[in-house]
């Protein structure tokens, strides 16, 4: 797919009378190995490829998209996202615009240091097989009945155009990798554990995971936590949250209510909506001075990675919330118009079948300068969750709750016993008003984010340092 090519089906789409019209082909390559138990239970490679196209005509917004590239084709899409918008321009209340933005022209790519196909298929179905052997072998008191691995190479490649002048394009390869466990022990019950890591880049990953000796280490941990663990406390304490539990956290209760066509409405019957009105940008305080959010599409080898957005806006970091006040929501062109601001940069599609949404790419709790033994070091009794089992939360992204999985006791600034099932449940209010300290050790966790009708999944990282909230009343699950 040619640059001409977009521009030909663009030119004709403003020829039929659109005001604004975009074509973008994006192609995914995946392959994907699924073993349970150390046993390979599925094998495929996929190539999705297409063309969408967007365009206003008659104040409608419209999409269409195919995967037949002739020019015929393309035209044959052109014309009946037109129809579309003729046949619902008779509904329109406020015609659709977007913003006026200086759009870019530019590529980007990552490239592999070490290629997908530099390692055999063979071997990658041995590693999964040592994934299980691995985490089974770890344990002697407790019993892992199943295991579940899932192993995704991903390249993406999309090329966009757009009546504006914007033009890119892009290239990312990215790796995932997804195991779950099921431990289980006849006096004490069960546990089950989702361990995942996920990057843009190649095969050089596998080497700064180390998943096997990872997964060693959490079997044997989560062993003891599944015997030792000991109730929460029932009085309010200092807890400690880890990065991994922040990065959820952070990514529920600022990214989602911050995504601005959740604010305006336009998510309340499909994903949800949001506890943020219009009038709280830059003026509502939400928290501490530490309650400070991010969202950052060009980190470095991140799996949310990108440099423009599917309107062809340059990415950049984003304050979602910056120390304690609510700032900055997610943007794409139109609800930048409808806000009276510009876009950031955050409209994307899963695929050239699905429509750009506004959406996060990676999140995070701004760190500290703390180390973490400065962070506990004057807790006299209190509790740190560093990993979760579950959670939820509501639709207005306010009320929630989490479930602790590795958790110990801290007993005058040393983490002692530990703790099973803690706990959290407040609102968004709470947590991060509740902030009072962080220390510098940011971390990230990758995600596939799901949004959208029908529903879109795109990688996400989720991060932050371990926070510290004072004065917490914990709850606990029935042993």
């Amino acid at each position: 797919m040619s640059e001409d090519v977009l521009r030909y089906i663009v030119d004709y789409a403003l020829s039929l009378g659109a005001k604004y019209a975009e074509a973008r082909y994006q192609s995914d390559s995946t392959l994907v190995m699924i073993a349970r138990n150390g046993r390979l239970i599925t094998l495929g490679r996929s190539v999705n490829d297409g063309v969408g196209i967007r365009l206003i005509y008659n104040g409608v917004l419209a999409f269409s998209a195919t995967n037949k590239l002739g020019r015929d084709d393309l035209i044959d899409v052109v014309r009946k996202a037109v129809d579309r918008a003729k046949a619902l321009s008779h509904l329109v209340r406020i015609p659709v615009r977007f913003s006026d933005e200086e759009v870019g022209r530019g590529s980007y790519e990552v490239k592999a240091l070490k290629g997908f196909e530099s390692v055999s298929i063979d071997e990658k179905v041995k590693l999964l097989g040592e994934f299980h052997g691995r985490v089974v072998s770890s344990v002697k008191e407790v019993k892992i009945p199943t295991t579940y691995c899932e192993y995704v190479e991903h390249m993406q490649r999309k090329l966009i155009f757009n009546s504006d002048g914007g033009f890119v394009k892009g290239e990312v390869p990215r790796l995932s990798i997804m195991f779950s466990l099921v431990m289980r022990h006849n006096g004490k019950g069960s546990l089950q554990r989702l361990m995942h890591w996920g990057a843009s880049g190649g095969l050089e990953l596998l080497d700064r995971w180390s998943p096997r000796e990872a997964l060693e280490d959490e079997a044997r941990n989560l062993e003891k936590v599944l015997i030792y663990g000991v109730e929460p406390p029932k009085e309010a304490v200092d807890v400690v949250m880890g990065s991994e539990v922040v990065g959820l956290m952070v990514h529920e209760s600022a990214g989602h209510p911050m995504e601005a066509d959740r604010i305006l409405g336009r998510e309340a019957a499909q994903a949800g909506e949001s506890y943020v009105k219009p009038e709280y940008l830059g003026s509502f305080r939400i928290g501490s001075e530490y309650a400070t959010v991010v969202e950052d599409p060009t980190i470095p080898g991140s799996f949310g990675y990108y440099e423009y957005d599917d309107e062809c806006i340059k990415a950049y970091p984003r304050y979602l919330y910056k120390e304690g006040l609510i700032k900055e929501p997610l943007h794409n062109r139109y609800t930048a118009f409808m806000l009276r601001s510009r876009s950031n940069g955050s409209s994307r599609s899963m695929d050239y079948a699905s429509e750009p949404l506004i959406r996060m790419s990676n999140t995070y709790l701004k760190p500290g300068d703390m180390s973490f033994e400065e962070l506990i070091e004057d807790i006299d009794f209190g509790v740190y969750i560093k990993s979760y089992m579950e959670w939820n939360i509501d639709d207005i992204r306010w009320n929630q709750r989490y479930v602790g999985l590795e958790s110990y006791l801290i007993v005058k600034g040393e983490l002692r016993d530990a703790v099973r099932n803690p706990v959290l449940e407040l609102t968004t209010s709470d947590f991060y008003s509740r902030i009072v300290g962080v220390d510098k050790e940011l971390r990230f966790y990758p995600g596939t984010c799901g949004k959208g009708e029908p529903p879109q999944g795109i990688p996400v990282w989720f991060g932050g340092p371990n926070v510290r909230l004072s004065k917490i009343r914990l709850g606990g699950v029935t042993l």
